[in-house]
């Protein structure tokens, strides 16, 4: 027994030395994974503008005169070309005018005949002396009013035919119908717009830019255009024309631009977007998740590069917007910034900046 207890005492104190050896020992630093972005200043700004596609040439057409429309030959989305005949009135009292027109100029025609005729056989009997040069003068005035009668009929029967013509309407050039005002059997008045037709082949994006936007756009500025429909299809244009002011309500103005090219999604009626880039003061712009307010200041967490550690810089914010602010002071270009998780960091904590999780 007495031998047992030197053991059993050598026993615990090795256990005890044990035990105590291991709670000496730290334990393993954690290193957290963070998300982080690289500064780099923006100096350039892109503003986006929904539109859509118009014709740059349109013309509604209209009948010159009062009367039934009897045809109307196209609808919306029709092709049409130049010459061919769209929509029609009620012939019928124009017909009637050219003939009673040809009617008066057969009659005036026979008239100025038979003043000749007088005329020819006064200035024979004059010449036998069987007449006074009275009688003839009065022949002579007979036969030059017959003709100018003559001349007044012709007129009048150019006149029908050509009040006869006005009932066809037709467009000058060739497009694409894309409206109508008028049905079969509708009485219209002139000039009421019957059918609108465009040219398909000069098309242009018409686009509202803030008032505030427009300062520095002339002639010409170049812009990109979208398909809204199909963003991977897209054109360049310029400007052709800025409205002289803008729209009371929104405080904007009527931009055309003419499209280079465009393709052939690029159809009228179309949405679009069309954008322009423009040149701004470097600014540093940085999503919300990165800001750290602690003690009534803002703060960032910076990445050092050497020592993979993470240390607290206090910052200036010049505005937010959205879910991103822009710095005004205390950070610079190509310092790394942890974008996510900030409240959960401690000043000078190892931190891992995993592979394609930064940029």
């Amino acid at each position: 027994m007495s031998r047992l207890r030197p053991i059993l005492l050598g026993v615990l104190t090795l256990g005890t030395l044990a035990s105590c050896s291991k709670s000496d020992e730290k334990p393993p630093e954690i290193i957290r994974p963070v998300l982080s972005k690289v500064i780099e200043p923006r100096t350039t700004q892109v503003f986006g503008f929904a539109g859509s596609i118009e014709p740059q040439v349109s013309a509604e057409l209209a009948f010159r005169l009062l009367g039934r429309v009897v045809s109307r030959d196209v609808n919306v989305g029709d092709i049409v070309s130049k010459g061919t005949t769209i929509a029609a009135l009620d012939p019928t009292a124009l017909e009637l005018a050219v003939q009673g027109a040809k009617a008066e100029l057969s009659n005036a025609e026979a008239q100025f005949a038979n003043a000749a005729a007088s005329e020819e056989r006064q200035r024979q009997l004059l010449a036998s002396a069987n007449t006074t040069q009275a009688v003839f003068d009065a022949a002579q005035q007979a036969r030059k009013a017959a003709q100018a009668g003559v001349e007044r009929a012709k007129a009048s029967l150019a006149k029908s035919q050509e009040q006869l013509g006005y009932a066809r309407l037709f467009s000058d050039f060739d497009g694409v119908v894309t409206a109508v005002g008028a049905e079969v059997g509708q009485t219209v008045s002139p000039g009421q717009a019957v059918v609108t037709v465009a040219r398909s082949d000069l098309r242009e994006a018409v686009v509202d830019i803030p008032d505030q936007l427009t300062g520095d756009l002339a002639a010409g500025t170049p812009f990109q255009v979208i398909l809204q429909s199909l963003p991977t299809i897209q054109t360049e244009a310029k400007l052709r024309e800025i409205a002289p002011q803008s729209e009371g309500s929104t405080r904007t103005r009527r931009v055309k631009l003419t499209l280079t090219d465009p393709p052939q999604s690029f159809r009228l009626g179309s949405t679009v977007t069309a954008t322009r880039m423009t040149k701004v003061a470097p600014t540093i712009e940085l999503p919300l998740s990165a800001l750290l307010e602690k003690d009534g200041s803002d703060r960032v967490w910076i990445v050092n590069p050497e020592t993979s550690s993470v240390s607290a810089r206090e910052i200036k914010i010049a505005s937010k917007n959205g879910d991103a602010f822009t710095v005004a002071e205390g950070l610079e270009a190509g310092m790394r910034v942890v974008t996510a998780g900030v409240h959960s960091l401690s000043e000078g904590q190892k931190v891992k900046v995993p592979e394609g999780g930064a940029s």
